[in-house]
């Protein structure tokens, strides 16, 4: 049984919310989950999410705290961001940030100015909000100029970035992405940023887990700063985090404590203590690995029926399909997967024709699959399943026989059981 000791008392006291978790218990268990961004946290982090540190208020940090009786919460943050910079590599951690978003504006106001010129990637080229879309805080407070992939191959090319750079004099480079398949070259992005005079700035959100595993290569070396979600491949509390050499760890933390928050979450930051600790392991290498060699078979079963792999492939733990070819949007592509009991969603590709709340595409992520402990027997099955539905959009008859193949492939591989 999952967490009961807990459910108990909450049965008890609020039965409409206590129906909604089970709800959500249950659409985990029973459907496929291929959002890239999500994934399974450890019972050991759930039970850390669920700790009385939550009563314990904390501004500040540890024994530098505006509230008395901190001495315990103070052990648990020590032990969360020296376990942050062990496993990363890194001078010096900062695991206040309630989100990444969170830990993305501390990251700029720790570097520059409002007002000042940002350069990250395009939004449907696979960027992300907080890179400098206009309806961000990023695009809100710096001036931005964006740069994107190749016409024809979908990937970077560092050549024309650095053209770009050298015309534009950005005083910060945003790296890092929701939506790229393929490897960053960091040295060049320093190379770049240093004959401009720029800060590097990272975000790893997607890729920390790959990072901290050596299944991709790190940008702790390199970056100013790093910033990433704690979920996602990390398979931790969903947070945020906060990577830097020494020389910047006071404008980082009087940025994020008092300059853009608050208390800080005692419990999620036990839990990302926990979540660090299991990423030392060598299981969580090998899940890692899993999660790679997961979604490049995933990919190349798409494309083996017929699908457009955006780049032709993908180097982590996503891969973007672009329908067009098939005359699909991704709207209605995600929507009838997910009543097939396969969960996506929608997103632009590069160059995308079709608005945001349309689209193209569908990204398409393993890591969920990866801990349920799937591997590429059942990707080829998944596969099977996606083609299945992209080819049968509104017969009902396929959506329903999808569904239950996907809730049987599921039950095989039970999730907190």
């Amino acid at each position: 049984m999952f967490n009961e000791n807990l459910f108990k008392y909450l049965e008890e006291a609020d039965p409409e919310i206590m129906e909604a978790m089970r709800g959500e218990l249950d659409r985990q268990r029973n459907q496929l989950e291929l959002i890239a961004s999500e994934n399974f946290a450890s019972r050991a982090v759930l039970a850390a999410l669920s700790n009385p540190m939550q009563n314990k208020y904390a501004e500040g940090y540890p024994r530098k705290r505006y509230y008395s009786g901190c001495k315990f919460v103070d052990q648990a943050e020590d032990l969360a961001r020296e376990r942050a910079k062990k496993l990363f590599s890194a001078e010096y951690a900062n695991v206040q940030p309630h989100s990444g978003t969170q830990a993305n504006i501390s990251a700029y106001l720790a570097l520059i100015q409002p007002g000042d010129k940002i350069m990250g990637l395009n939004l449907s080229h696979g960027g992300h909000l907080s890179h400098g879309h206009p309806v961000n805080f990023s695009g809100l407070f710096f001036k931005v100029v964006h740069y994107g992939v190749a016409p024809v191959t979908k990937v970077l090319n560092y050549d024309t970035l650095e053209q770009q750079a050298v015309k534009e004099r950005p005083r910060l480079i945003v790296a890092g992405a929701s939506a790229y398949p393929r490897f960053w070259d960091w040295p060049r992005l320093r190379a770049i940023c240093d004959r401009i005079e720029a800060y590097l700035m990272v975000d790893i959100a997607h890729i920390a887990g790959l990072v901290a595993a050596g299944v991709h290569p790190s940008p702790v070396p390199y970056a100013d700063i790093v910033t990433s979600t704690t979920h996602k491949t990390l398979r931790g509390p969903r947070g945020g985090l906060i990577l830097c050499p020494e020389k910047h760890a006071a404008n980082v933390d009087k940025f994020n404590f008092p300059g853009t928050q608050g208390g800080p979450f005692m419990h999620c930051i036990a839990a990302k203590a926990v979540c660090f600790k299991e990423a030392m392991s060598d299981e969580f290498v090998r899940y890692q690995k899993q999660v790679v060699a997961n979604a490049a078979k995933l990919a190349s079963v798409m494309m083996e029926n017929g699908f457009e792999v955006v780049s032709g492939g993908t180097d982590n733990h996503l891969f973007l399909l672009d329908l067009s070819n098939k005359g699909l949007t991704g709207k209605a592509a995600a929507a009838s997967l997910h009543k097939a009991g396969i969960t996506v969603n929608k997103n632009t590709v590069p160059f995308d024709t079709q608005s945001p709340f349309v689209t193209s595409g569908i990204r398409v992520g393993t890591p969920a699959l990866t801990t349920r402990g799937m591997k590429e027997p059942e990707m080829a099955e998944v596969g099977a399943m996606m083609t299945k539905v992209l080819g049968n959009l509104e017969d009902d008859g396929a959506l329903e026989q999808v569904r239950k193949d996907a809730e049987a492939l599921a039950a095989r591989f039970p999730l907190y059981e």
